[in-house]
């Protein structure tokens, strides 16, 4: 899976159901060129660690959108399943009215080409960090009953927009605004002494 890195972004079009509820049948990645994207791929819908997390990243979709980030969800369910799912309330099983995009995936081509297609049925639970180039910049692929933590992600989102902004690496539980963890040759041996 780690071709991945450093690499393009596999393009895809396919339907989507957009944050107001309708129905984008022209949905392109390629459409977010010029901001960051945070593609997440889920195994089906009315399912159980998956609503979870999607209820999560809509709640935090301002954070992301602050930091000049989009989230796309992508599985292996039609339109009408995302749609159906959507338009169920939170305390029936359903997700209620995400914040952003779910594709549908149902010939499985664009979780295959990502490389989450487990056994030609379902997605694992991948997250793909693609810069504003379309160039994957950070993946992380969870097996199906592990959850993901959304804050993570967020923190991601912050270590790349400073690598790009200040040319610095970002080690270890870096977070944004926290002075003692911006590198530098003098605090990075200090922190390689204090962790040894």
């Amino acid at each position: 899976m780690s071709q991945f890195i450093g690499q393009q972004a596999p393009d895809f079009t396919a339907t989507a159901v957009m944050a107001d509820g309708s129905f984008n049948e022209d949905f392109k990645l390629s459409d977010y060129r010029g901001k960051y994207v945070v593609l997440f791929f889920y195994p089906l819908d009315f399912t159980f660690v998956c609503p979870s997390e999607i209820i999560e990243f809509s709640k935090k979709v301002d954070e992301f959108k602050t930091r000049g980030a989009e989230v796309i969800g992508v599985s292996v369910d039609s339109q009408f399943s995302h749609w159906a799912w959507r338009n169920t309330a939170i305390n029936d099983g359903g997700i209620g009215e995400v914040r952003f995009p779910l594709v549908a995936d149902i010939k499985k081509t664009i979780s295959r080409d990502y490389g989450v297609l487990l056994d030609d049925s379902v997605a694992l639970r991948g997250t793909f960090l693609i810069d504003k180039d379309g160039v994957i910049q950070s993946m992380v692929v969870n097996n199906l009953p592990l959850g993901r933590n959304i804050d993570e992600t967020i923190r991601m989102v912050d270590a790349l927009k400073h690598v790009e902004d200040h040319g610095e690496v970002c080690p270890a539980g870096w977070t944004k605004g926290d002075a003692a963890m911006t590198p530098s040759a003098e605090g990075f041996a200090k922190y390689l002494s204090d962790n040894a």
